[in-house]
């Protein structure tokens, strides 16, 4: 029962002591520090502390006899006004709280990820958008980091969830071979001119608000979740794809 009743007491914002001075005050009536500390088993000088906490809070008042301290606990159903008060300064509060909420809501999201592992987690991550088209930019270096392996598994998993992939990629040996590879691949690729337009990063746009950005060498990437990003790389990305061959 006692368990109870401090648990109930700790919810409305007093601390383990001020529930034992509070409760003793109700059982002593008027009386003094001494006898406070005696019965709620808290040190004297916890309990001046304690006590002046309790007064702040309207449910301790003070009195002088015979030029003594003695102190009383006020009505219980002072704790009803105290929950009220809270209450209403939590409603007060709500629509400031909901204001910057939104305002966080409206940031982009950036999650940085580190090694070979970190990246393989951002190509992981694109594959939670099935039957959605993904657009990226792919250097080279990409198959020299993350392994036949992985690649391998990566556009089989592609394959299942019916994500075309339309890409753009550097005009060498490798891609020309990766270009050959696309009917089976479900992917579109486009070649550009490589010592004019050196890509050394890879950007995916996919999931309609994410951009992954891969420095394979950097061994580094991140996601970057916003809206306004994606659509202002993907109309940079169709500007490329249309005047390519």
């Amino acid at each position: 029962m006692e368990n109870l009743l401090e648990s109930k007491l700790l919810d409305i914002g007093l601390t383990k002591k001020e529930i034992k001075i509070y409760l003793a005050l109700l059982e002593l009536g008027e009386t003094t520090i001494a006898r406070i500390a005696d019965k709620s088993t808290v040190k004297r000088t916890t309990t001046y502390l304690a006590i002046d906490s309790l007064k702040e809070k309207g449910l301790v008042s003070e009195l002088k006899k015979k030029k003594k301290n003695y102190f009383y606990a006020e009505d219980p159903r002072k704790l009803q006004g105290r929950i009220n008060e809270r209450k209403m300064a939590i409603d007060d509060a709500i629509p400031q709280l909901l204001a910057i909420a939104n305002f966080i809501d409206k940031k982009p999201k950036v999650t940085f990820y580190e090694g070979v592992e970190g990246i393989k987690d951002i190509f992981r991550d694109t594959l939670n958008y099935p039957n959605k088209e993904m657009l990226a930019w792919v250097p080279k270096t990409a198959f020299d980091i993350l392994g036949k392996e992985f690649t391998g598994y990566y556009m089989q998993e592609r394959i299942k969830k019916a994500q075309m992939a339309r890409v753009i990629a550097p005009n060498n040996q490798t891609m020309q071979a990766y270009r050959d590879d696309d009917e089976k691949s479900l992917r579109k690729t486009r070649l550009i001119d490589e010592e004019r337009y050196p890509l050394a990063i890879e950007i995916n746009l996919y999931g309609d608000k994410k951009t992954g950005i891969m420095s394979f060498e950097e061994r580094m990437g991140l996601i970057i979740e916003s809206p306004k990003i994606f659509v202002t790389l993907k109309s940079i990305f169709e500007m490329h794809w249309d005047i390519l061959p």
